[in-house]
């Protein structure tokens, strides 16, 4: 006990003693940690500016001074066994308190699931995902597990309680999002999921099915539940439309209010590869940088996404007879006019002729028709909370007619550098701000799916997340 007493600078006794008589027990080393943690607690309430939060100061005293509230009660355990249990529950405690407030003000790891940002990102990078660049949110759902976004593993349970909400609050960053920024954010139409059937998502997934075929069949498309804002699956694509811009796609060029945007060094388009009969080997595969999930082969031509370097190295191999840019008119019998953003609605465009689709900003309005109501529908019912219907052709939000909106938050638009292997904004629409995460500052890690064992990409470790970024 003596041993305890003096590794805590506070004397452990089981009787209570009075407030002043507690604080003469209190060593100078205990007030100075006290006073480091005071200050950064009170910069932290004025960050956040809610002062009300100063309600919980005296909390922090007791912990370190009075001790009232008999924290280490458990040393005073005489079982051996059990006391050493109790001190690691405690150090558990204590470290899940502090990386619950890392992952929420400072930022956290990412895992790469997808090809869709390949050769930027690759299937298998861990990232180091900044929130304070853009500023943290304050957390919509407070009550979850720090270390699983929606579900628990092994239990496959919800990591979070869904009550209370609170609403959204951004607290001050460094700058807003950048057009070029690879931004981590919550999948906006994964508000609503089967969760036997994550992709497509819910709302491609009642086009294709019905929503009533979907809810009658459990057991092939899972329970279907509903998600809040931050606890929806985690994506990652680059910024390409800012709010207020106008966007559009010609032939798979992007343009931003009528004009050509500079394509990322490492974009990547699909191609049709022919040969003179030698087979692509995995070697040849790997070579090219090209994933086992990227590579197809139909008997006689093979497809797959290049960069223009990776174009050129095939084609400086004299049994490669042909390399030609997959196009909409090669998809003969796509249905891609209808399975883009809007889903259901057929406006001619696909994913490499798209638009022109204003993105809604903060404070701004739209005029708002029969026609192009599909396209901000969302914003205006799901993001932003209103009552949205249609009587006779007359549009009414909030039970009041309507001829135009204005709104609340702003919108960005989000694409995979991978463009023809990505499904982002042009299937399911505006990524709203109360959904941005963060943006990846570094690779921590890589492994490479393809091998075997835990093969490391050594050569990514520590590697800036956007080489594109200036």
């Amino acid at each position: 006990m003596e041993k305890d007493k003096k590794k805590n600078d506070i004397v452990y006794d089981p009787q209570t003693g009075g407030l002043k008589e507690r604080l003469g027990r209190v060593k100078k080393t205990r007030w100075i940690r006290f006073g480091v943690v005071s200050a950064i607690f009170l910069a932290w309430v004025a960050w956040l500016g809610n002062w009300w939060v100063l309600l919980a100061w005296p909390l922090l005293a007791d912990i370190y001074l009075t001790q009232f509230i008999p924290y280490t009660c458990w040393k005073a355990i005489k079982n051996p066994f059990l006391r050493r249990v109790m001190s690691w529950v405690d150090a558990i405690v204590y470290a899940l308190v502090l990386v619950y407030f890392l992952f929420l003000f400072v930022g956290q790891n990412y895992q790469i699931p997808s090809s869709s940002l390949e050769k930027t990102l690759l299937t298998g990078d861990f990232l180091w995902v900044n929130k304070m660049v853009y500023g943290p949110r304050v957390p919509q759902t407070p009550l979850h597990f720090p270390l699983a976004q929606n579900v628990l593993p092994f239990f496959n349970c919800k990591s979070y309680i869904e009550h209370p909400q609170l609403d959204y609050h951004r607290l001050k960053g460094v700058r807003s999002v950048e057009r070029g920024d690879i931004v981590v954010f919550n999948f906006p139409a994964g508000d609503t999921v089967a969760l036997n059937c994550p992709n497509p998502d819910y709302y491609t997934l009642s086009f294709e099915n019905g929503s009533d075929f979907i809810k009658n069949n459990p057991d092939k498309f899972g329970e279907v539940i509903y998600r809040p804002v931050d606890r929806r699956d985690n994506y990652v694509k680059r910024c390409l439309g800012l709010p207020g811009e106008t966007f559009s796609m010609k032939d798979g060029t992007v343009y931003i209010n009528g004009k050509a945007l500079p394509e990322p060094e490492n974009i990547q388009f699909r191609y049709v590869v022919t040969t003179n009969g030698t087979p692509i080997t995995d070697q040849i595969y790997d070579e090219l940088g090209i994933s086992m999930d990227d590579r197809a082969f139909n008997g006689q031509f093979y497809e797959m996404p290049l960069t223009k370097e990776m174009v050129k190295k095939l084609k400086s191999y004299s049994w490669v007879t042909d390399v030609q840019r997959v196009t909409d008119a090669m998809l003969t019998g796509s249905n891609d006019n209808i399975l883009s953003y809007p889903v259901g609605y057929d406006y001619g465009w696909t994913h490499n002729n798209y638009g022109p689709l204003w993105i809604p900003k903060k404070g701004e309005s739209v005029k708002l028709n029969i026609k192009n109501l599909p396209l901000y529908e969302r914003c205006i019912k799901n993001y932003e909370g209103n009552k949205l219907e249609v009587k006779n052709g007359v549009i009414y939000i909030n039970d009041k007619a309507a001829t135009s909106y204005t709104f609340k938050m702003d919108y960005y638009w989000m694409m995979g550098d991978n463009r023809d292997n990505s499904l982002d904004s042009r299937y399911w629409g505006f990524v709203p701000e109360d959904h941005i995460v963060g943006t990846p500052m570094i690779v921590l890690i890589s492994f490479d799916k393809d091998k075997p064992g835990l093969s490391i990409r050594w050569d990514r470790i520590l590697k800036s997340a956007n080489p594109d970024k200036k």
